[in-house]
């Protein structure tokens, strides 16, 4: 057949990349990487002297009201079999229309994984299945619109991104039996609402390592999915799905082995157990003389562990070629820049904003991830204590509707902790407060009574104390270092109870060391 596509090389999904002019994509044009050894990397957790190689593909479902080449709508949930129309049935004299917005949308996600966007071409992959009503699906395949980019990790590891294509994703079987698979179901239902949504793949190269920089790559990934509103990145609406392409080697080599894709992982955790038991398998088989066959496995979340399903295709089996009904997409330069100019800023940035204003990472993760650092930010730049600000993000502001809370308010706050007019215990309790009311922080803190206690007031209490507790405070001077902190403890709690938390557990600590002498 003439327009047949042939593959142009080997990459994770058996599919080679070709660019505008139609020429392959080899690895030196990949762009660079960072794979310098200033950068921590994860450590094996395999037995033996093996290393995992993992490449990940991502199912994102695009944020469109319609589905990718019909006008039925694009929702989840509902009765099944009712988001449908007779395109994404498959039925007959039906034509294709490829949706605008989801288009654009996948252009957004390309430009904001450091892609380069390019002609493209929609293709036929044939297989037959019962949630596929046409016998194939429409994807893209040796000319997709995004390719030769890369995602950078919060370690500062980056991980190159061969392709993000668009296609239209399959129907939902259900398989009625003890476990849910085909192989002993009594029957099986079909539902069609989620045939022909708009998808995203991103497939990576195989530079991920280790479980948890697997996780800490699609959690990334579902972060910049949901900032750019490409995707609501929801795993447990099968909105984000996970293929992990899976393979090891000894330590030290560059050699590529045989890979098992472990299919439609539903969460980070789950991504991060089935890695790593896929992985000590392969070692298993390969210490035992024998050595993994390539197929499809899928993750048994209660049993904990892979179990196979069908052999691996190329390729070649999907029998590609060029769908006839649809035109090549070509994005103009002038709507590229614009979509360019619209992002908004991505995590990566937003954690260095935060970084640059005395975060450490760890700490500009978190708040990233929970979508406090504007808050943040506001509250620095007004002059409140960024540890403070962080340490209050960290732990005690992992609460519904905490992202609107007034970074003024929220700054009044952590300069009266910080001046000595609130204590930790009681700047949590106006915190609180703060979160279900419009009063100012010092408003709060009147209302409740809250005053700093007098240093000398604290003094007379801890001496009074010391004298009732001659035997505990015997063991405080006196005992090793494990047992000074215990005591110690002991005393701040009784200081803390007999004033009811207003005592400021730092002046105490300062007051028991220099009785200590």
């Amino acid at each position: 057949m003439s327009d047949t596509i042939k593959p142009a090389g080997n990459s994770t999904d058996d599919v080679g990349v070709l660019d505008a002019d139609g020429q392959p994509i080899s690895s030196t044009q990949l762009g660079e990487w960072s794979l310098s050894s200033d950068i921590p990397r994860e450590e094996t957790t395999l037995s033996g002297d093996w290393e995992m190689v993992i490449g990940l593909e991502v199912h994102a479902e695009l944020s469109t009201n319609t589905k990718m080449f019909s006008p039925a709508t694009n929702h989840f949930g509902g009765e099944p079999n009712t988001n449908v129309h007779p395109v994404c049935l498959g039925l007959p004299g039906t034509l294709p229309v490829v949706n605008g917005k989801a288009v654009e949308l996948s252009i957004r996600l390309g430009l904001a994984l450091n892609c380069t966007v390019q002609r493209c071409v929609f293709a036929r992959k044939n297989y037959f299945y019962p949630d596929m009503p046409k016998d194939y699906q429409i994807s893209q395949y040796d000319r997709p619109l995004n390719i030769n980019g890369w995602l950078e990790l919060p370690s500062g590891y980056r991980v190159r991104v061969e392709r993000a294509h668009m296609e239209e994703d399959t129907g939902k079987s259900t398989h009625v039996g003890d476990s849910g698979r085909i192989h002993d179901a009594g029957y099986s239902l079909v539902d069609y609402n989620r045939a022909g949504v708009p998808l995203l793949e991103i497939v990576s190269h195989p530079d991920v390592r280790g479980p948890e920089e697997a996780k800490a790559y699609v959690a990334e990934l579902q972060q910049i999915l949901i900032a750019t509103e490409v995707s609501d990145g929801k795993f447990e609406e099968g909105s984000l799905r996970v293929d992990a392409n899976i393979s090891v080697r000894p330590a030290g080599s560059s050699e590529l082995r045989t890979r098992c894709e472990v299919k439609n992982v539903n969460s980070l955790r789950s991504l991060g157990r089935a890695i790593q038991y896929e992985a000590q398998r392969h070692v298993d088989l390969y210490e035992s003389g024998d050595k993994p066959v390539q197929e499809t496995r899928h993750w048994d979340e209660e049993g904990g562990r892979t179990r196979p399903g069908r052999s691996k295709e190329q390729a070649e089996d999907y029998r590609y070629f060029a769908d006839p009904d649809l035109v090549p997409v070509d994005p103009s330069p002038e709507w590229i820049e614009e979509i360019q100019a619209s992002l908004p800023a991505l995590p990566r940035e937003r954690r260095a904003a935060l970084v640059e204003l005395g975060a450490t990472v760890d700490a500009a993760v978190i708040a990233v991830d929970r979508g406090l650092d504007s808050l943040a930010v506001g509250a620095i730049e007004a002059g409140a204590d960024a540890a403070r600000v962080l340490s209050h993000v960290a732990n005690n502001l992992a609460v519904e509707g905490a992202a609107s809370l007034d970074s003024d308010r929220f700054a009044e706050l952590v300069k009266m902790e910080t001046g000595g007019d609130l204590t930790a215990t009681q700047a949590k309790t106006v915190l609180a407060e703060l979160l279900v009311s419009d009063k100012s922080a010092s408003d709060i803190a009147a209302a409740l009574g809250f005053e700093a206690m007098d240093t000398s007031e604290l003094e007379g209490l801890v001496d009074r104390l010391i004298a009732d507790h001659a035997e505990e405070w015997d063991r405080f001077v006196n005992g090793d270092d494990r047992e000074r902190g215990k005591m110690q403890g002991f005393f701040t709690g009784q200081i803390m109870k007999a004033t009811k938390g207003q005592a400021d557990g730092k002046v105490v600590n300062q007051i028991l060391s220099a009785r200590r002498g």
